[in-house]
């Protein structure tokens, strides 16, 4: 059955791309007409110490590949087809992989590790291959090192592939040994450096041993003594596994914590930067986890709390306030300009950011010495630490504790922005201000930073350095955007209102800068423009209106360009997907009162031929935000958008069909949801497209699973929309509600994320039976629905039961208890008395706590009694 196959592998590596064409070819016809051949001749390939070292590593990753993608739906694909191959060709597959772990050559023996773990992700958990991990753990006492060298490999990609409850306990105590004497100091480095690699992965397996106090007492002496080797790749990853120690471990860590701090400390002053880096995101995780736990038990420990609060921060503040300080001073040259950029600085300054925010006011008085001492400084470096350090505090401690400071602070900060002669301090001084607007700013904080004496002065500076250099420039845009968003709530009058004119002129200014690609500049701009835009007032109401033609133009110019490079349209399309966000904002402030919506439809025309053409151009994000603005457009339009219905359904259509690009996809269901609520019954003609559309989407397996909540609540959009003609579609839509609505009643044991999209999809059901009981309201056809209503029941019933509902589900999931009762009277009155827990979920929410959902039950409650009485 197998081929040879080394020449066409090293032909698919070669520069002629005619020659690399052919090759790659000719594997993928083997792979499709003879896949158990195309495998064992790349197992056998592999695994032969006759064949060169690339024809190895390709077959190795071909191989690797045909077992796993990143598409989930691809993936489940290829398990199926490896599981359904024959047990005789897997054997043997398996055979060559695990003898290849002996081969002299490294890449070989590498690539044979993760393919067994691939191989192992997919079988471990239907039982195949029980006797792998045996298998490894017997070669691991063989003697050639680097056989030693690849089984430790094996095992730590294999703790990657696997979750832990698939490996019996006594298999993981057995690798756990291996892995752990693997580190220990005698062994050689390249040892020792897998072994602690494999640790890492393997941590998760671990919970049974970590509680056991003399099994986690000898696995963290020896991750600790990893952190002291020679090796500084060693070092690196015994940091590594402290980091993820302390998030899944953290109510462990009480005996050892003054040993890491120790260690830490020395290595943050130290050791080289990519362990000096880890050591730092040991202390930045230790406050994620303190954060989280003082954030969900509001700092009063009850008994049921899962995970008490050990204040490891607060307790180290005075020594690992003054450690994180000094590293604010080790700054690159040429940070700001580099966007990926990550140093000692920085992460000593996002960590002393997450102090703040775990402990508060106790940091202020640790930090305002540093920042008083070093912020006049003439060597640029503490001047731009200090600034930085300031920056970094002021999410967490209260405004009653910050205020005075930055009141004292503000003045000197504007001037620095204007005059100091270095970039870096200029930068993270615009940045500091953005902060400052952000946390100490806006309706909630009582008393006002900004006052009718500074505004001025402000805004006069921010305009000022949106000239500067583009990194700079960029944080002075974000610190206007929160200057604006503080202003949200104002009422009719706003402080920016006398100098709204001359921001957005100097915002445009910016997006037309020869250099506005640099830093995310034009991006900025944009974004702030539209909050200005967006926070604005009715005063300057007719100033958004006379931008409307601007970015109009705009738009149009980036359609009527020609004969672009690929480079050129993929900036084009970046910047029509800036202009249709810009115009989507504009549309939503005018559309929302009266008189500007009646001036601004005059363009209405225009604005949505603009739109259209946009859809030529093949960009998924320039279509992502092209479909959002035509949705403000149909909202703002009401009943006239139906005249450009018949032009822009294929778009609808396209967008609807859009696998690939699900975003695409998902916005464009919203917006056939805003069409719906324009229209109402006119969008009746297109109905039936639509909906097929609709449906075949929920019965695909490739569409992401993120779209398929809002197609619900779509069928309720349109079912709102066109009343009783909704009936043609019942028999389709409801067997496909009720077959998710059984899906999602039931979550036990599941992780954090799979209870919340969950509860996304259970809402997106609800909405849907929702908007179908109210479309058929007072409808002599409204009985159509009664068979389906001990359905809804039994859902209501089953996530009551789960106890895992959302503040949201529990306010849609009373409002359709309320319109069964409201559209199927007493045929619904006498379903709801019998149902099991009707009354105790009504009682619940009648006092709970959210009005929103007190509101709902209340008019449930009313309309049940009015059914019932019937």
């Amino acid at each position: 059955m197998a081929m040879e196959v080394t020449q066409v592998l090293l032909n698919a590596q070669s520069v002629d791309s005619t020659v690399r064409k052919h090759a790659e070819e000719t594997l993928k016809q083997f792979q499709e007409q003879n896949l158990p051949g195309f495998l064992l001749s790349l197992s056998g390939e592999l695994a032969s110490e006759e064949k060169p070292v690339d024809s190895r590593k390709l077959a190795g990753l071909i191989l690797k590949n045909a077992l796993d993608a990143k598409e989930q739906h691809r993936k489940y694909e290829l398990m199926q087809r490896w599981l359904s191959l024959d047990v005789a060709v897997k054997t043997q597959i398996k055979a060559c992989l695990l003898q290849t772990l002996s081969s002299p050559v490294p890449d070989a023996r590498s690539t044979a590790s993760q393919v067994i773990a691939k191989v192992a992700g997919i079988e471990l958990p239907h039982k195949q291959w029980p006797e792998l991990i045996s298998a490894l753990l017997t070669s691991i006492h063989q003697v050639p090192a680097h056989l030693k060298q690849a089984t430790l490999e094996t095992l730590g990609y294999l703790c990657e592939e696997v979750s832990p409850d698939v490996v019996d306990q006594d298999q993981v105590n057995k690798i756990l040994t291996a892995v752990v004497q693997g580190m220990n100091a005698t062994e050689g480095n390249e040892i020792r450096l897998v072994a602690t690699r494999a640790l890492y992965n393997a941590l998760g397996f671990a919970q049974a041993n970590f509680n056991n106090d003399m099994e986690r007492d000898f696995i963290m002496r020896v991750v600790c003594e990893a952190t002291l080797s020679p090796e500084v790749k060693i070092r690196q990853a015994a940091f590594e596994c402290l980091v993820s120690i302390s998030s899944t471990y953290y109510e462990k860590l009480a005996p050892y914590i003054q040993d890491i701090f120790n260690i830490t400390a020395k290595a943050v002053r130290e050791d080289e930067e990519p362990v000096a880096l880890q050591a730092i995101e040991f202390w930045s995780s230790i406050c994620d986890e303190e954060i989280d736990i003082l954030e969900e038990y509001g700092g009063d420990f009850t008994g049921d709390s899962d995970v008490p609060c050990f204040y490891f921060i607060k307790q180290a503040l005075p020594a690992l306030v003054p450690m994180l300080l000094e590293t604010l001073l080790k700054q690159e040259e040429d940070q700001d300009q580099d966007e990926g950029a990550w140093n000692l600085a920085m992460a000593g300054g996002t960590c002393l950011g997450l102090v703040a925010r775990t402990v508060g006011d106790e940091i202020v008085p640790l930090v305002m010495p540093f920042i008083e001492e070093n912020i006049t400084k003439p060597d640029w470096r503490q001047r731009e630490g200090a600034t930085y350090a300031f920056g970094s505090i002021l999410e967490g401690p209260s405004p009653d504790k910050l205020t005075p400071i930055v009141n004292v602070a503000l003045n000197f900060m504007l001037a620095a922005l204007t005059k100091d002669p270095n970039s870096h301090v200029k930068d993270t001084t615009a940045w500091t201000l953005g902060r400052i607007f952000e946390f100490l700013h806006g309706s909630m904080v009582e008393t006002p930073i900004i006052t009718p004496a500074n505004c001025q002065q402000i805004i006069t500076v921010l305009l000022q350095s949106m000239k500067d250099a583009p990194n700079v420039a960029e944080k002075a845009c974000g610190a206007l955007y929160f200057l604006a968003q503080g202003y949200e709530d104002v009422g009719s009058s706003s402080p920016l209102t006398p100098f709204f004119q001359e921001i957005v002129q100097s915002l445009l200014t910016v997006t037309h800068r020869e250099d506005a690609g640099e830093s995310r500049l034009r991006t900025a701009a944009y974004e702030t423009l539209n909050e200005v835009v967006r926070c604005s007032t009715d005063e300057t109401a007719p100033m958004v209106l006379q931008l409307v033609p601007v970015i109009m133009m705009e738009l149009h110019q980036t359609l009527e360009a020609q004969k672009l490079s690929s480079d050129e349209r993929e900036k084009q399309g970046e910047l029509q997907a800036l202009l249709c966000g810009c115009l989507q904002v504009i549309i939503q402030k005018l559309g929302a009162s009266d008189p500007t919506k009646y001036v601004f439809m005059q363009y209405a025309d225009q604005i949505m031929n603009l739109f259209l053409r946009v859809f030529a151009c093949r960009s998924a994000t320039v279509h992502e935000e092209a479909m959002l603005a035509i949705g403000a457009l149909a909202y703002a339009a009401g009943p006239d958008f139906a005249k450009y219905m018949s032009e822009f359904y294929k778009y609808l259509e396209m967008g609807l069909q859009n696998f690939e690009e699900y975003q695409v996809c998902s916005v464009t269901v919203g917006v056939v949801g805003d069409i719906c609520r324009a229209l109402e019954d006119k969008i009746l003609p297109f109905c039936d497209g639509i909906m097929t559309l609709l449906l075949k989407d929920l019965s695909s397996n490739q569409l992401h699973r993120s779209v398929k909540p809002p197609i619900f609540s779509c069928f309720g959009d349109i079912a709102l929309a066109i009343g009783e003609q909704f009936e043609k579609y019942i028999i389709y839509a409801m067997p496909m509600l009720h077959s998710a609505a059984e899906l999602s009643a039931h979550t036990s044991g599941v992780d954090d994320e799979m209870i919340e999209y969950t509860n996304l999809l259970r809402n997106g059901i609800l909405e849907a039976y929702s908007g179908i009981l109210q479309g058929f309201k007072n409808s002599p056809k409204a009985h159509r629905l009664i068979p389906y209503a001990p359905h809804i029941l039994e859902f209501l019933d089953s996530i009551y039961m789960e106890k895992d509902m959302d503040d949201v589900v529990t306010k849609t999931a009373i409002g359709v208890l309320g319109d069964l009762a409201d559209t199927l009277g007493s045929e619904a009155g006498s379903l709801i008395q019998q149902s099991a827990s009707s009354k105790d979920f009504l009682n619940e929410c009648l006092s709970s706590e959210d009005h929103l959902i007190k509101e709902s039950a209340e008019w449930a409650k009313l309309a049940i009694t009015r059914a019932i009485s019937v």
